[in-house]
């Protein structure tokens, strides 16, 4: 029985009817036969003949098809609210309550506060809700609320649900395919080659492995009016997003594409979730939380490629961005406090311009003492570095026989990922036993066998030694994983050493293939660290030399006071 209208004279009528997405798909799985349209349709059909059996004045209809009810902002309703603003509205029609919405907090205020507060009457048909009368049923809506808001979270649940399990197979659910790619025609969750688009790929690509920064790749291509990712896909920005520097390649957009592993045939997604099923806002999640399914689709760029490419933009990590170029740059370290060095230009006679490495722990707490200022010229670090590199490489070609390292060599690798994997393994039960004390403690306070204070002191010490011996297994790699890491097998390794033994000039894509790290200790030695075994080991196995440190000329020393 629907509520009865004794003064129909009074009310100028909205009739609000609403259909999600999800909601069509609840209808056609219950075989009612309605599509869309119809779906409305009988919803405004059902108003319609209430309006007219009780003689209200009907002075808008508002349709919102294809919205979700866990929020408000939908044009029907929007629009609806203008009209009760202005004052042409003050009494809203709906089928049942979950149409008005099924967030029950906004509901709540609606029905609460703001109806009441500008005077409209609202009636749910199926509910028997009229908040014109005082009835029994009225003081159920805050339940009602609840229960159409669960079924909100229950359908955002199995949605959710449902993208997880085609994220795990490896298909694309995204909006729009990443640049590049384009979705196949025959299944919108399979990606392919976009020619155009991949061509402007493989040269970024390209330009980064010959060693261009970030910053001459994106003014290249924006020399070149290549169309950006948005651009080439037509995708419509709000006003609020439009900028002096809309169309033109960024630093941020080159870094994330030549960082992008779906590039080299993963599918990577997962990296954002809403923060919960009632709100659009998306956070960015930590990369160990991605989903990388690989091999899913066709790759644009070599992995070795894409593997020197990332070395390459790691080296320049936490650099400044007004920094000069040069070989070994993002590469050397402080021996003592095993931060990266800085480089600064000084004058010397003649105008000659010379860039100098120095401390950057020193610069910072020069007055402190922390660390001394390691300053030296870079061209005599670099020239002390390429002539080591040089000689390991020659040590390395004498021990091999034909296309294989020496079974001694073989050896000694085998050995250090031995020692590499007991320590691991000594930090992760060491890791385990401290999570078993802190269980115990737990359990302990729980049952009153200790003191508050007491927990509180045991557990903070052992969360320190935990995350002490964390940072210590995040240092570590695990040996088969480094491997398969490098891309490198000993024939690559063996062509890289006999390209940097035969180049005129050691470019700097061919110095960080080779070197992972630099040291420069406070007496100016150098300490060369290799991304391969196999010339690390080379070094330890050499006679005379092996094992030492490269020492630089003292005479090149720089008596600078820095501030």
């Amino acid at each position: 029985m629907y509520p009865k209208i004794s003064d129909p004279h009074n009310w100028n009528v909205a009739l609000y009817a609403r259909l999600s997405k999800e909601d069509k798909k609840e209808e056609k799985n219950g075989n009612s036969g309605l599509d869309n349209s119809e779906s409305i349709a009988n919803q405004l059909s059902l108003l319609k003949e209430y309006a007219r059996r009780e003689r209200l004045r009907v002075v808008g209809e508002y349709i919102d098809d294809g919205f979700s009810g866990g929020n408000y902002k939908r044009p029907g309703f929007e629009s609806m609210i203008v009209d009760i603003e202005s004052g042409k509205i003050n009494f809203v029609v709906t089928k049942d309550m979950s149409r008005l919405g099924r967030d029950y907090i906004s509901t709540g205020h609606y029905m609460e506060r703001y109806f009441p507060e500008m005077g409209v009457r609202y009636i749910s048909l199926l509910d028997g809700i009229d908040t014109g009368t005082d009835n029994s049923n009225n003081d159920i809506t805050p339940f009602k609320a609840i229960l159409n808001d669960l079924y909100a979270k229950d359908i955002s649940k199995k949605i959710k649900a449902t993208k997880h399990a085609k994220q795990e197979k490896g298909l694309f659910i995204g909006w729009r395919a990443p640049y590049g790619y384009m979705q196949s025609k025959e299944n919108k969750n399979i990606l392919e080659i976009d020619p155009a688009a991949a061509d402007n790929v493989r040269y970024m690509f390209e330009l980064a492995a010959q060693g261009k920064s970030i910053r001459e790749i994106a003014t290249m291509f924006n020399a070149a009016k290549i169309p950006t990712p948005a651009t080439y896909k037509r995708v419509k920005l709000s006003e609020e997003r439009v900028s002096p520097y809309r169309g033109l390649w960024s630093t941020e957009r080159i870094s994330a594409m030549l960082q992008h592993e779906v590039y080299i045939g993963n599918m990577v997604q997962r990296r954002m979730k809403k923060v919960n099923y009632k709100s659009k806002k998306c956070v960015r999640l930590p990369k160990e939380d991605w989903l990388i399914v690989e091999g899913t689709h066709e790759a644009l760029v070599e992995r070795n490629t894409f593997k020197k490419v990332g070395l390459l933009i790691k080296s320049r990590d936490r650099l400044r961005q007004r920094t000069h170029e040069y070989l070994l740059k993002g590469l050397v370290y402080c021996h003592e406090c095993d931060k990266q060095l800085a480089v600064i230009m000084r004058k010397l006679a003649g105008d000659r311009e010379t860039l100098y490495f120095v401390c950057r722990t020193y610069q910072r707490f020069t007055k402190q003492d922390v660390c001394t200022c390691h300053c030296i010229r870079v061209e005599t670090v670099t020239d002390a570095v390429v002539e080591k590199v040089k000689e390991i490489c020659r040590r390395y070609i004498t021990l091999l026989d034909m296309d294989d390292i020496t079974a001694e060599v073989n050896q000694a690798i085998l050995t250090q990922q031995k020692r590499q994997k007991d320590s691991l393994a000594n930090i992760k039960v060491s890791i385990e036993g401290i999570k078993s004390k802190i269980d115990r403690a737990y359990d302990d306070r729980l049952d009153n066998l200790i003191a508050e204070d007491d927990y509180q002191r045991i557990y903070k010490r052992l969360k320190a030694e935990e995350a002490e011996l964390q940072n210590k297994l995040a240092e570590f790699d695990e040996p088969d994983e480094a491997a398969k890491d490098n891309g490198f097998g000993k024939k690559e390794v063996e062509a890289l050493v006999r390209k940097f033994l035969e180049a005129e000039e050691i470019s700097r894509d061919l110095a960080v293939s080779m070197i992972e790290k630099i040291t420069l200790s406070e007496d100016k030695e150098v300490n060369v660290h290799f991304r391969f075994s196999e010339l690390e080991i080379a070094e330890t196995l050499h006679e005379s030399t092996a094992g030492e440190d490269t020492e630089v000329a003292n005479e090149e020393v720089a008596s600078l006071h820095l501030q």
